[in-house]
């Protein structure tokens, strides 16, 4: 290390894992990353991103200054207060005009993977009043938060696995060993599972790939893609019928078991066979075996939810964990308590979580956790009429890429759209059609604590990091662009920044029922900090900013807990375990009983060196496995005539698109796979690793009218496609 070097603590902000980093700084360049081995939960592991930090912090491409369009039509570098200006003459004008629905928000993931966008995006919604919300969480994760909800009042209320307690694991649609888990945040994924196999326990993976992760198992069962909610429903129904369900002391707070029973009664293990092309025997065994294993747990992910029968699926993953005993019992499924969560309440009947109270104006789509979903965006702007958005604020979202039929999407964003704000640190597919672009610091500029996915956590801890670097000339904090754009779209412009966090602090305070002069008491350098320490201060261990500070490797909060009945909030008070929505949908799971397989069809995959659209200009990690090839069967390519390493045409109800051929037997015959999030391929962006690799839009053979109707999510798995060498 020469003299002027130094190290900083660093948590990584590239997936959901948040492994503790090393970081090492030559002046203000980061020079290296490595794992933090004094990190109190990831322990010195890192993965590929973690390790390639440093190049994404200095990005040639990252933009360093706002751009602003001209009258030419062009953007061009502007200062920080010509581009909030701009947004405070056009944003507020629109909405009084047009009312609140003029407005449409899209937020990315990204944002849970940084502190501003975890404290502000709720602020800016508010204050723009408007129904047209529209998220990532439509594209991978929302059947979780609904099933949630209906099962236990609250859509957040998301059980994990106790990885390291566990003696049986089942994983569906799920491969941690290239995602490093998705909500369920756990550094090293692949040792956890690898240390489940040491010390006996079980793990059985269900998934039409075999992946790293199905390499890993005891059992792989190689289901055809999008019969999740079937498989699940039949391995419930076993254990009601073989009389292997045994709730245990979760049973007194149980509603619906019988109706369950009823409910469930058309998928036994031979009806649903054919179906999921997997043998009744073995759909009977992996019952069997749930239901005799010490402790267990299913989890299921994206691959689960992304298909037709999302909600159902998510749904019945849970019921399996209840149904078992595995449910809240340490070794099974728990339920995180992060250190600023709301501070546990008695258990008490709730609110409960209502579906569909309003819907989008041109399908009649029904809102979903406050949100639209974000396959219907495009037609929001493009069709004419009363309350069509006519401005969009986009952050840290690229959905003309990760969402179904970019093209129209596209075409929507040019032409239909009166104002657009970006926020962005890269001018992408997306983000080129904004009127204004405000970019964020890199990340080594940033302080970092994980909100969202400490709520996720497979062990309670908590860990802060200061920035690691301070913040360069002429760039802004994160925490100010946000706090500043929701300045700019109300009524308070001209304030200043700190004045959104004290609204944001007296609210917070007034809903704990706490004095207001406790925000005199409140320590930290800026208005996030105060906003966290007071958020340490009311939640359910009454740390403070200055005990982690004093910490910088995390404190170690200890296992999971058992949690219910407390963190339920249905109007029951109690486990609602067959809701009414989920009972209506069941009819449209058993027609699929019936329906006959399309020959082909594609699902997704993910690899470890990038995360959705958003990693791929970093130079260190394209290239290996991170490739956007067409993996197909050999036996497929033969019938199709397609030959390794050519061209093949991919179409489907959306479109069509052409990829590299990769002949593998690790996919089932019958079934292809694209990855998510490429296409670079678009002009006026400046991202020059990604233009020089584009590779294909998966979602480009979407036309975006295929969703989960519970959730609004898209259907990106299990779509019928004919796939035809090139000419």
């Amino acid at each position: 290390m020469s003299h002027d070097s130094r190290t900083a603590p660093r948590i990584c902000p590239l997936c959901e894992a948040t492994c503790g980093l090393t970081l090492t700084i030559e002046g203000t360049v980061v020079t290296g990353a490595r794992g933090d081995r004094d990190d109190i939960f990831s322990r010195g592991f890192i993965c590929p991103k973690g390790a390639s930090f440093g190049g994404l912090d200095a990005d040639p491409d990252r933009l360093r200054f706002p751009l602003v369009r001209g009258d030419d039509g062009e953007l061009r570098e502007a200062a920080w207060s010509e581009a909030f200006d701009l947004i405070a003459a056009r944003i507020p004008a629109l909405t009084k005009a047009h009312g609140p629905g003029a407005v449409g928000v899209v937020l990315g993931n990204p944002n849970v993977h940084t502190m501003a966008g975890s404290l502000y995006p709720p602020l800016l919604l508010a204050a723009l009043r408007t129904r047209n919300v529209f998220t990532t969480s439509t594209l991978d994760q929302m059947p979780k938060h609904v099933s949630s909800g209906l099962l236990f009042g609250d859509a957040h209320a998301i059980p994990v696995p106790d990885l390291d307690r566990t003696d049986h694991l089942l994983l569906i649609g799920a491969n941690p060993l290239e995602s490093n888990g998705s909500l369920c945040t756990a550094p090293d994924f692949p040792g956890r599972l690898k240390a489940l196999r040491k010390r006996g326990g079980t793990l059985t993976v269900i998934d039409p790939r075999r992946t790293r992760t199905a390499r890993l198992a005891d059992r792989h069962v190689a289901i055809r893609p999008g019969a999740d909610a079937l498989l699940l429903a039949a391995l419930a129904r076993t254990l009601l019928t073989e009389k292997l369900a045994d709730p245990g002391p979760l049973a007194e707070h149980l509603e619906g078991i019988d109706e369950l029973a009823t409910a469930l009664a058309d998928f036994p293990p031979d009806a649903v066979a054919a179906a999921c092309d997997v043998d009744a025997a073995t759909i009977t065994a992996i019952a069997r075996e749930l239901a005799a294993a010490p402790t267990a747990a299913v989890y299921g992910r994206i691959g689960s939810c992304t298909v037709e029968h999302g909600t159902l699926a998510s749904w019945l993953v849970d019921v399996l964990n209840i149904l078992t005993g595995n449910l809240d019992r340490p070794g099974g499924a728990l339920f995180p308590l992060s250190a600023t969560a709301r501070a546990p309440r008695p258990a008490a009947p709730g609110k409960g979580f209502a579906l569909g109270r309003w819907s989008s104006r041109v399908s009649g789509h029904p809102e979903a956790k406050g949100e639209l979903p974000i396959a219907a965006l495009a037609e929001e702007i493009d069709t004419p009429g009363e309350g069509r958005i006519r401005a969009l604020v986009v952050v840290a979202a690229n959905p003309v890429l990760s969402a179904p039929d970019g093209d129209r999407l596209d075409a929507a964003l040019a032409d239909g759209l009166d104002f657009m704000v970006s926020v962005d640190p890269y001018l992408n597919e997306t983000s080129r059609h904004a009127d204004v672009v405000l970019p964020p610091p890199p990340p080594s500029q940033s302080a970092h604590f994980d909100f969202a996915f400490n709520s996720f956590a497979v062990h309670n801890q908590v860990r802060y990091t200061r920035a690691a670097v301070p913040l360069e000339d002429g760039r802004m904090d994160e925490s100010e662009i946000h706090a500043r754009l929701v300045l700019a779209v109300s009524g308070m412009y001209g304030a200043p920044p700190s004045a959104v966090d004290d609204l944001a602090i007296g609210t917070a305070l007034t809903r704990a029922g706490a004095p207001k002069e406790q925000a005199t008491e409140l320590t930290g350098d800026s208005g996030p900090e105060r906003r966290l320490d007071l958020m340490l201060r009311l939640g359910p261990y009454g740390l403070s900013l200055e005990q982690l500070l004093a910490h910088p490797h995390g404190i170690d909060l200890g296992p999971l807990k058992p949690r219910v009945p407390e963190v339920l909030r249905t109007r029951s008070g109690r486990i609602e375990l067959l809701p009414e929505p989920i009972a209506a949908d069941l009819p449209r799971l058993r027609r699929a009983l019936g329906d006959r397989p399309a020959p082909l069809v594609l699902v997704g995959r993910r690899h470890l060196r990038s995360n959705n659209s958003w990693m791929h200009n970093v130079g260190s990690l394209t290239g290996g496995s991170n490739v956007c090839t067409l993996q197909i069967h050999p036996d497929d390519a033969a019938r199709l005539g397609l030959v390794d390493g050519a061209t093949a045409r991919i179409e489907s109800s959306g479109g069509g698109i052409e990829a590299p051929t990769e002949i593998t037997d690790t996919v089932r015959s019958g079934v292809v796979s694209l990855p998510h999030g490429w296409g670079h391929s678009r002009p006026g962006t400046r991202m020059a690793v990604a233009a020089a690799q584009p590779g294909a839009n998966v979602n480009q053979l979407l036309d975006g009218t295929l969703l989960d109707p519970l959730s609004g999510t898209a259907v990106l798995n299990a779509i019928p496609v004919s796939v035809t060498p090139a000419p």
